[in-house]
């Protein structure tokens, strides 16, 4: 798998940085390392990636800039590198359009586990079959056109919002457990730390829930996970 991708390291800590692109050269990546945001745009503009590695705390530039501005152009896979802890650096990442979140110290097999999560979900994405379109009451999801409507507007989501928010509505009604979330959408086992099913559920909330604060579409089975409700069945506590 390693030897297919170009991957794109932006870290401003130069040890880490040649830590990171020399490590992941040895695993078989064609890897580019820079220093800061503004050298990344200039790289991503000229070259293509695969994917894109990328500190949230840079100067001139922070990380979270340089995902948005990523994400106006590309789907690309980004994977934000912080130091950062509390849920609202990693929301806001997450809503610049990352897809997974590494914080720091992390080890290599950890960053590489993530990695390779993603292109095999990539993978196997491109070889499936055409999904059917889905649609409970305003809400539809098009996966074909890789769109969120709801009462006749798009909403905008990320492609990892996209496929949790696919994967309830494809099981309504079923409580889903957010260690199945994590290896059916994210690609991966279970984690320990910041959760981020938990975080992406919270994004989708804000999107497309009247009342993210009293959520109707997506509630929460204590102890388990999640659950999609379709309007007709919707009143049950969340």
């Amino acid at each position: 798998m390693a030897g297919k991708y170009r991957l794109l390291v932006v870290e401003d800590e130069r040890p880490l940085r040649n830590l990171v692109v020399n490590a992941l050269i040895s695993a078989g990546y064609e890897v580019f390392g820079v220093p800061d945001g503004l050298q990344a745009m200039e790289f991503f503009t000229q070259n293509h990636v695969d994917m894109v590695i990328l500190d949230i705390i840079m100067p001139h530039v922070d990380g979270i800039q340089v995902c948005h501005w990523i994400r106006q152009r590309s789907d690309v896979p980004i994977v934000m590198l912080t130091a950062l802890d509390r849920t609202e650096d990693v929301v806001a990442g997450f809503e610049a359009g990352a897809d997974d979140y590494i914080t720091k110290p992390f080890t290599f097999e950890e960053l590489r586990a993530r990695i390779e999560a993603i292109f095999r979900r990539m993978e196997w994405m491109a070889r499936r079959r055409p999904r059917s379109v889905l649609s409970y009451g305003t809400l539809t999801v098009d996966p074909n056109a890789h769109r969120v409507m709801l009462a006749g507007e798009e909403v905008h989501v990320t492609p990892m919002e996209f496929e949790l928010l696919y994967y309830l509505m494809g099981r309504a009604g079923e409580a889903v457990p957010k260690e199945t979330l994590f290896r059916e959408v994210w690609g991966y086992e279970y984690v320990e730390g910041l959760n981020l099913v938990e975080v992406a559920v919270r994004r989708l909330r804000e999107k497309i829930e009247p009342d993210p604060s009293r959520p109707a579409y997506i509630q929460t089975v204590r102890g388990i996970g999640y659950r999609f409700v379709p309007p007709e069945a919707q009143g049950a506590s969340s």
